[in-house]
């Protein structure tokens, strides 16, 4: 079992390791999940396993810590999302300082009194980016100082690109490379829930109200999704997917895309000059083939005809190994 943080609890993980009748199981499961920003910060400090000098020439390392007995930790540091994190804490943090920069020019210039009067001012906007713990306001009847919180924000940094794995599945049987690829792979996992709830499949709201209804409906919406993940690798060649993406020897390291994967995003259109799209946007070119009822002069009935099918509705069809169906059965 793979979840993020906050999906498998300690409470989660005792209970799913107990039969209906309260016993524990005599085979229990494996999981993998990740540790909170408190409990990071915890073996970050006082000398605590976790140490930055671990990653001085490498991005991963596997520790220990007696507040998680019999279980593997896999610290990972990736430097790229360290990188963009800093960026957009200081973004934030900038775009704070100029939604309380006017409130600050109207205290000044006498337009705004009262420390009740300025602090709601205030508290309209401080935490508009969640950003409002990094400063330090100074309210008087006739004045307001903003300052950064430093300490505050050093701290936070220092969490920065890092994640920290926690699993009871010895590394006889899952190394620590095989972890962390374990859990990146819940990106698909979650693409596939936002595909059922919003996007595609639209779950929500269930317009049902018997429990056997309700549990056929979210059986259609995940047979659905299973037929969506076949249709997505079937249509790899017309859409803008990676097909043979390059593997990874570093999990840890951002995901690359294979040339071929460049290419199309580069040209946009393949050998052919038909556009490339994504898997959505042929779904929807799928959707302007329809189906016509003609009649002929003289005739007394109508004929079923379908609008001549695009090179790319034909290949569609032809690389899932169907032809176009004249009507749906």
């Amino acid at each position: 079992m793979v979840g993020d943080r906050g999906m498998i609890t300690s409470a989660r993980i005792d209970a799913l390791n107990r039969l209906e009748d309260g016993t524990p199981r005599p085979d229990p499961y494996g999981w993998i999940t990740a540790l909170r920003a408190p409990a990071i910060k915890k073996l970050m400090a006082d000398d605590g396993p976790l140490q930055l000098s671990l990653f001085d020439d490498q991005d991963l390392a596997e520790i220990a810590s007696p507040d998680f007995p019999g279980e593997r930790l896999v610290a990972c540091r990736n430097p790229v999302l360290a990188a963009e994190r800093a960026r957009k804490r200081e973004d934030l943090l900038a775009a704070t300082e100029k939604l309380l920069a006017p409130i600050a020019a109207r205290v000044q210039a006498g337009r705004l009194s009262g420390a009740a009067a300025i602090g709601v001012e205030a508290g309209k906007v401080i935490s508009k980016y969640k950003t409002g713990k990094h400063f330090g306001l100074t309210i008087t009847d006739g004045g307001l100082t903003v300052r950064r919180r430093q300490d505050q924000i050093d701290a936070e940094a220092a969490l920065d690109g890092f994640y920290v794995l926690r699993t009871p599945i010895p590394a006889s049987e899952l190394d620590a490379l095989a972890v962390v690829t374990a859990y990146k792979n819940l990106k698909y996992v979650e693409r596939d829930f936002r595909s059922i709830k919003s996007d595609d499949l639209d779950l929500r709201p269930v317009f049902h109200r018997l429990e056997e209804r309700v549990k056929a409906h979210v059986l259609i919406c995940m047979l659905a999704c299973y037929l969506t993940w076949h249709l997505r690798r079937a249509w790899a060649p017309l859409t803008f997917t990676d097909e043979n993406p390059p593997p990874q020897d570093n999990p840890v390291a951002p995901a690359s895309r294979s040339a071929a994967a460049q290419a199309k995003a580069s040209y946009q259109r393949d050998p052919a000059g038909r556009p490339y799209r994504s898997f959505r946007g042929l779904i929807e070119h799928l959707a302007t083939l329809t189906r016509n009822q003609v009649r002929f002069a003289g005739a007394v009935t109508d004929v079923p005809m379908l609008t001549q099918p695009t090179s790319a509705q034909r290949e569609a069809f032809d690389l899932i190994g169907v032809p176009i169906p004249l009507m749906l059965k």
